[in-house]
């Protein structure tokens, strides 16, 4: 490995990523296209991943294709899978980025938010992995999956309620180590990331809410809020040859959060 494409070049792979139609979802797909890979991009906006696809095509020269899906439907895991390869080829790169985070006191909160969490925070991550590990098993080639976890898949969260979030992450966290065990006789390499406070669509109205940004500032060691762009070497990293060597790990991006 003695040049920067030989460290972190991605092309000839193809990465699907979930939850593609917003946050750091573009940020990961930004990532794995910046690094030469093709890119399949998953979410419920269809539209969404549609235009994205077109722009990482035009932007960066590769092969893009959007696909609206529910991950937490099994039947769309499938659809998803079975189109990417029809349409472009198996994929080698799996990111689980896909995710909720209900709200809501622990003692009063709903069933079903409960259980939507479990399916798109940890059910779907499960199935979609074994469905391209299977494949990757089955045809002898090496592979990778990112798990999107979080700071709350480590620690609790004093800023919001967020039982059925800290759960389902916390899970999805042990869960990259036990397929890090498992399929690594195959070089099936599975790490997570797990962002600190990040300013994205879906979390800018908490943030903006009084005195959140500065608790979250305070409690971060740099003293601030990452960027979402911040993101992008890490999954460059553990996307690409520089890690053949990682697998099992949690990598924090977190402005230092965890480390108090």
């Amino acid at each position: 490995m003695d040049s920067l494409e030989a460290l972190f070049g991605l092309r000839g792979h193809l990465g699907l990523v979930t939850g593609a139609s917003s946050g750091l979802g573009v940020e990961c797909a930004h990532a794995l296209a910046l690094a030469g890979a093709d890119v399949v991009l998953v979410a419920r906006r269809a539209d969404r991943c549609e235009k994205l696809a077109a722009e990482l095509a035009k932007k960066y020269g590769v092969r893009a294709l959007g696909i609206g899906a529910d991950v937490a439907i099994e039947a769309d895991i499938d659809r998803v899978i079975e189109t990417s390869r029809a349409k472009i080829g198996d994929v080698d790169i799996l990111v689980n980025n896909a995710g909720v985070s209900p709200t809501g006191r622990a003692e009063n909160f709903k069933r079903e938010l409960w259980d939507h969490a479990l399916a798109v925070n940890l059910t779907a991550p499960m199935l979609l992995s074994q469905r391209v590990a299977r494949r990757l098993i089955e045809t002898h080639k090496p592979g990778r999956i990112i798990n999107m976890v979080s700071i709350y898949a480590g620690v609790a969260s004093s800023v919001y309620r967020l039982a059925a979030y800290c759960a389902t992450k916390a899970g999805l966290a042990n869960l990259t180590r036990q397929l890090a065990v498992e399929w690594a006789p195959h070089n099936i390499l599975v790490n997570a990331i797990a962002p600190g406070w990040i300013p994205t669509e879906g979390t800018e109205g908490g943030i903006a809410k009084a005195g959140n940004k500065e608790r979250m500032e305070l409690f971060t060691p740099l003293g601030r809020l990452g960027e979402p762009e911040e993101l992008r070497g890490a999954v460059i990293f553990l996307a690409g040859p520089a890690s053949s060597y990682v697998t099992g790990t949690v990598l924090s991006v977190d402005g230092g959060y965890q480390s108090w």
